[in-house]
């Protein structure tokens, strides 16, 4: 990209129960900021009406959540119906949108969350970025300290014991995290180039 593509601005909307899906928000927040963009991360179960209005200004919005008997957790759910409001005015409408989780087991049903995020991101009219990853951990010369160890490509997925705190995310978990940030900064700065170009072919 040339210096004069446009820096993006993205938030992380994240709901986290119990602290381990806060740090794979700040790993995400961790690479779209290294890879230059503005980024706000924003609680949705404490959400202020300055904190709508930085998702309303936001080039991308990057969902999270555990994943709590099989889905987002009810806080995230609690902000999913809100964002109704949004929803009547097309004020999402084009914006870049991207997923990440959390839960206990390997799998335990972060697939569904992930596809929770999607088709909310579907009803705004958002552009949905994939994680862009091969599975990990695969094959005999693989380790679970592989990207994408647990082999998800809507968004990252982490898993972290139950009986463990925060501090136990597992690392290549958080790096996986951090490709996602940096993949949702790059693909949306070629977005807003993009329409840059657009604007001034049509000047």
């Amino acid at each position: 990209m040339t210096a004069n593509t446009p820096a993006p601005v993205v938030s992380i909307a994240y709901h986290s129960g119990y602290g381990h899906t806060a740090v794979v928000a700040e790993a995400v927040r961790t690479g779209a900021a290294d890879s230059g963009a503005t980024v706000h991360l924003i609680k949705v179960d404490e959400i202020t009406d300055a904190e709508w209005e930085l998702l309303d200004g936001s080039d991308a919005i990057i969902f999270g959540s555990p994943t709590y008997m099989g889905t987002a957790s009810g806080a995230f759910h609690v902000f999913a119906e809100a964002t109704s409001k949004r929803w009547f005015g097309d004020a999402w409408q084009d914006k870049v949108a991207a997923g990440f989780t959390n839960s206990g087991s390997k799998s335990g049903d972060k697939q569904h969350t992930l596809q929770f995020f999607q088709v909310l991101a579907g009803q705004h009219g958002m552009s949905w970025v994939n994680l862009g990853l091969k599975a990990g951990w695969n094959v005999t010369t693989g380790s679970e300290n592989d990207l994408n160890r647990l082999g998800f490509f809507s968004g990252a997925a982490a898993q972290t014991n139950n009986d463990e705190g925060p501090d136990a995310v597992h690392k290549a978990d958080i790096a996986t995290a951090e490709h996602l940030g940096r993949r949702v900064a790059e693909h949306t700065r070629v977005v807003l180039a993009g329409r840059a170009a657009l604007a001034a072919a049509q000047a």
